[in-house]
């Protein structure tokens, strides 16, 4: 079963659209996931990247600057930013089914999805499983593998440490050494923002309060060690994506890991996709918004 509730016309991280909530079923449990719209006109989805900080909030330069010709709707992910963070385990199929019954039960017509970092996996799945709800589909820096299957971390060690965190006391330590100021702003520095100036003390202060929220660890343990990675190998990615026919533009990130990067140009070798290549790395699309925002507004 699943409904929707409308909550107050903004809230705090919002990101000045109407905040909103859907209410879903996972395997039994309620859950609510919050999401917002601005705009009005042809739909647009925005998904966030999967991250230990991610949020809706992240997707808010290009959400304000597309809402003057769209009806943006921004995506709070289950686990993460102000939806619920129950102690789940997080998996490919959650997020398979929820990002298919959320599009079904907001959206009367064929959507344009905007999908950043791991989202892709998922926008992906959705077009190609029901391609007559997406139009249109725009990859930000895209990703497959989960930070540790990005440094070559095997499966098993991974899945350890998953289970580590998601232990009650020392899974809370570890998260806390994990989610601290300074190594957020390394971390950030490192993988997520070209430009360490950015980097203030306000804006560090801000993604760890993302971090501090009740039963915060659980998804972003799932997605740190590879438990919510969409598909297993680059060629299945490939595969998802040559089997759809409608419109793909992809974002590339120039300055990207070398990993994240050659998988990023892997698709844009395919024919049918269309790229633009833009500075910044797995931020891009809060680094760099207006950029990302003005090569989407050129593509639809």
């Amino acid at each position: 079963m699943t409904a929707l509730s409308k909550s107050s016309p903004t809230s705090a991280n919002a990101i000045g659209g109407t905040v909103e909530q859907y209410s879903w079923n996972w395997q039994g449990q309620p859950v609510t996931v919050v999401y917002e719209t601005l705009g009005q006109g042809m739909p647009v989805l925005l998904l966030p990247a999967f991250s230990t900080v991610s949020t809706r909030t992240e997707m808010g330069e290009i959400a304000r600057s597309l809402a003057s010709q769209f009806q943006v709707v921004a995506l709070d992910w289950l686990g993460f930013g102000q939806s619920d963070r129950p102690p789940l385990d997080y998996q490919p199929s959650l997020y398979h089914k929820l990002l298919q019954d959320f599009v079904r039960s907001v959206f009367s017509t064929p959507v344009i999805v905007v999908s950043a970092g791991h989202a892709a996996g998922y926008a992906l799945q959705l077009a190609k499983e029901r391609p007559e709800t997406v139009s249109k589909l725009i990859l930000v820096a895209p990703t497959w593998r989960g930070p540790l299957r990005a440094m070559g971390v095997p499966k098993a060690i991974a899945g350890g440490v998953r289970q580590l965190v998601r232990s009650p006391i020392l899974g809370e330590i570890l998260y806390q050494l994990n989610t601290t100021p300074s190594f957020l702003r390394f971390m950030y520095s490192r993988h997520v923002y070209v430009d360490s100036t950015r980097l203030t003390p306000e804006f560090i202060a801000e993604k760890r309060e993302i971090t501090q929220q009740p039963g915060a660890r659980f998804a972003p343990a799932a997605f740190v060690t590879g438990a919510i990675d969409p598909v297993e190998t680059r060629s299945e990615f490939l595969a998802d994506i040559q089997s759809l026919s409608i419109p793909i533009l992809l974002i590339l990130a120039e300055q990207a890991p070398p990993v994240s990067k050659g998988d990023m140009e892997a698709i844009a070798r395919l024919s049918k996709i269309r790229t633009v290549r833009l500075p910044g790395t797995l931020g891009i699309h809060e680094e760099n918004a207006a950029s990302v925002a003005q090569a989407i507004l050129s593509f639809v």
